[in-house]
């Protein structure tokens, strides 16, 4: 008759340290799939902004760009406009941009990488360089088709209408609504909110804008009428500012 005896401690404890050895190999397999999972997802592809329907925004990362570049190479280029805005998500935000400057009263393109990270109240440009001229800007006052568009042309001086979204007038509101917070004593930043209405005259080498701005203060709207000057350097003056009924 055979007899069967109980498996001894040592072969127990073999077996557990095999059983061990599985489950922590199977752990670490489904680990480090998760981790090239959310990898992959972290490093996006660069896109459209979503934000480029949002120039007070955009406009604030394109003047930290050129103020840092010109902080760092001793240059004094003025900011005109955003011409593209791109982005890509990293640890944060890299929005690749394309920016039109004024040197030395040429219009010149630039592109800035600006690194963002919201959550620390970080930005950083990681990247700014020369991109091209623009196209007839040789010695050109640095008028937008609307500015040129109020040019006395035979017809008689005078304020004409200007569309709203054009980059001279939405330079122009950016800054009277710039000026505005800068003069109040409020805690809440001015945003602008829209355009109402806008009018342009140029006069010698003076663009000047004539517009109806609504503004967002805290949970509060407002609305001021306000007159800003653009001199052919590209440079703003908000020359008159009332609030609106």
């Amino acid at each position: 008759m055979q007899r069967h005896f109980p498996p001894s401690s040592s072969s127990f404890s073999s077996l557990l340290f095999l059983l061990s050895l599985v489950s922590l190999s199977h752990s670490f397999a489904i680990g480090s799939s998760a981790f090239c999972r959310e990898e992959m997802t972290t490093l996006g592809g660069v896109h459209d902004s979503p934000d480029a329907s949002n120039t007070v925004e955009i406009d604030d990362l394109a003047r930290f760009a050129v103020d840092e570049h010109n902080k760092k190479q001793n240059a004094v280029l003025e900011f005109a406009r955003v011409v593209k805005a791109k982005e890509q998500v990293v640890a944060g935000t890299l929005h690749l941009l394309t920016i039109e400057a004024i040197e030395a009263g040429k219009k010149k393109l630039y592109e800035a990488k600006i690194w963002v990270k919201p959550w620390l109240n970080f930005k950083e440009l990681q990247e700014f360089k020369h991109a091209g001229d623009v196209d007839g800007s040789a010695g050109a006052p640095s008028f937008t088709s609307s500015d040129l568009g109020v040019k006395r042309d035979g017809h008689g001086p005078g304020w004409k209408e200007v569309p709203a979204d054009d980059p001279a007038v939405q330079d122009a509101a950016n800054h009277a609504v710039k000026i505005i917070h800068q003069r109040s004593n409020s805690l809440f930043p001015y945003e602008l909110k829209e355009i109402v209405c806008a009018k342009a005259e140029v006069v010698d080498e003076h663009a000047k804008f004539d517009m109806l701005l609504k503004v967002k203060r805290g949970t509060s709207e407002e609305k001021y009428k306000v007159e800003v000057h653009k001199n052919n350097e590209g440079s703003f003056l908000l020359n008159q500012m009332e609030p609106h009924a």
